[in-house]
């Protein structure tokens, strides 16, 4: 047997009734030749991981806008915590962990430069709208690859798409879901900790009675509900969202409910603080200045950009073009474009 076909053999005596196998897989939009070695969900890990999008997280926002520190996180670091929760989630209840990890490493690939506030200003220009999971689907199916797109399978694009808001195909999708929500509030605590805006103490007594008094102890009452609380059935569920899925993942009800206070009490204390936020207005007016230049001079883009614009139009050219930015390049180029240089006469 193959090293892969071992692999798979593998997955179908270890891994839970529920979960996604590799070798059931619904494909790939493009019909591809399977690795000798890997599986088809670790192949998509390692498209996912070796692209230039993933590269460029690292330079974009998580948070705070610029942080004057080594230690606060970025795109690129949240990514990597949601992965490693993710894998945890996973790995406890049996599910494919290649395939949470693929989902998990991919979820924020069209994210803007600038954190949300840049995701809220390009949403607010474009007259389609724009949301970081679509254009992170848009991502791997398209812009990677000169235009090629990654072509991954059904289910790691699946789980990609609806990990901010819809119900994933896979249990795999709910898992990095959850991670997501639980990696952030939870760095973010930790962020806002380091830049002086909250303290320990500051996080509602009732909350840390539930939940913890650390980011460790947080983390793991979070993922030990879901894990504890195990697959649940739902074919028998009145809950019209989930009449077309059987099976779920959730936390337990207590658990949950002190989650959504702590969710509450950061979007009061941090996510609408005037400190952490101070200069999300300078950022917006960047994405909005370099969007209209755009939008009037598409002669101006990379080529790859134009050709986009020929075919799914302008503005959605032109948003790809921006989301893809740095915190750093979007910089730049306002600059470039906006800023006079000094000249001398020689």
């Amino acid at each position: 047997m193959l090293p892969r076909e071992q692999y798979e053999s593998f997955e179908m005596t270890l891994l839970c009734e529920q979960a996604c196998r590799s070798c059931e897989t619904k494909g790939r939009q493009r019909k591809a030749d399977k690795c000798d070695l890997r599986t088809e969900f670790q192949r998509d890990r390692d498209k996912i991981l070796h692209c230039n999008s993933f590269r460029r997280l690292k330079h974009k926002t998580q948070v705070f806008l610029s942080p004057a520190g080594d230690h606060y996180r970025t795109r690129l670091t949240h990514t990597l915590e949601v992965s490693q929760i993710a894998r945890t989630i996973s790995r406890a209840l049996r599910l494919n962990e290649d395939l949470t990890e693929a989902i998990a490493l991919g979820h924020d690939l069209g994210h803007t430069p600038f954190g949300h506030a840049g995701e809220r200003m390009l949403n607010e220009l474009s007259p389609d709208g724009f949301h970081h999971y679509e254009q992170s689907l848009r991502v791997v199916d398209i812009l990677e690859n000169d235009g090629d797109g990654l072509n991954l399978t059904e289910e790691v694009r699946d789980g990609i798409l609806k990990h901010t808001n819809m119900i994933a195909k896979t249990l795999e999708g709910y898992a990095v879901r959850y991670a997501d929500v639980i990696a952030y509030i939870n760095h973010d605590i930790d962020d806002s900790i380091r830049a002086g805006i909250l303290k320990e103490d500051d996080i509602p007594k009732d909350i840390t009675a539930v939940l913890g008094h650390s980011k460790s102890e947080r983390i793991t009452t979070l993922v030990s509900s879901l894990v504890g609380n195990g697959i649940i059935d739902c074919r028998d569920s009145d809950d019209v969202q989930l009449k077309d899925h059987d099976y779920t993942i959730a936390m337990t009800e207590e658990i949950d409910k002190a989650y959504k206070a702590l969710h509450k009490f950061m979007f009061d204390s941090v996510y609408t603080n005037p400190k952490c936020k101070s200069e999300e207005v300078k950022a917006k007016d960047m994405i909005a200045f370099l969007y209209e230049h755009y939008v009037g001079h598409i002669q101006k883009l990379p080529a790859m950009y134009i050709n986009l614009a020929y075919h799914y139009g302008v503005d959605r050219a032109v948003c790809d073009y921006i989301s893809g930015m740095t915190d750093g390049y979007a910089i730049e180029m306002f600059k470039e474009l906006f800023i006079p240089k000094t000249w001398t006469v020689i």
